[in-house]
C-alpha cells in the first residue's frame, strides 16, 4: 500500500565566512527562535555545526507546504543578515506546492521529489 504524505524535509549546508562566528551564531539563535515562537508548521528544525566552526549544517521538517512557505516568510529578513556573514545552499525532499516550489527555486533551493521509499518497523 503507498500513502503520501505533505511532510517535507530540508536541508541547509552553510560556509561560515571568516571571523563571522559569534555573528551566525547570534543569527542562527534568532532564526531558533522564530521557529519556536512564530512558525506553526514546524517539526523539526535542527543546527549542527562542525568543530572548526567553519560550517553548518541545518536539518528542518515541515508538515506541509504552507508550513514552508510561513517559515520562509517569518526567517526572510534574518536570512537576509546571513547572507552577508555565510553562503548558504538547501535542498528540499517532497512534493511542495507550486506556490512553495516557485519560492524555493527563486531562493535557489533544489527540490527532490519523491522517488522510492521504504519504512524500516521493528518487530
Amino acid at each position: 500500500m503507498s500513502t503520501t504524505s505533505s511532510e517535507l524535509h530540508g536541508t541547509s549546508r552553510i560556509t561560515i565566512h571568516s571571523g563571522r562566528l559569534e555573528e551566525f551564531k547570534r543569527l542562527a539563535a534568532r532564526c531558533v527562535d522564530i521557529v519556536r515562537h512564530q512558525d506553526t508548521g514546524t517539526i523539526e528544525y535542527n543546527l549542527f555545526l562542525n568543530e572548526e566552526g567553519t560550517e553548518c549544517f541545518v536539518h528542518e521538517r515541515y508538515r506541509d507546504s504552507a508550513a514552508g512557505l510561513e517559515h520562509m516568510q517569518n526567517i526572510a529578513e534574518v536570512s537576509s543578515l546571513l547572507s552577508e556573514v555565510c553562503t548558504m545552499t538547501g535542498e528540499v525532499c517532497g512534493e511542495p506546492s507550486p506556490g512553495l516550489r516557485q519560492a524555493l527555486e527563486a531562493a535557489g533551493v533544489t527540490v527532490y521529489s519523491p522517488l522510492a521509499s521504504s519504512r524500516v518497523t521493528d518487530g
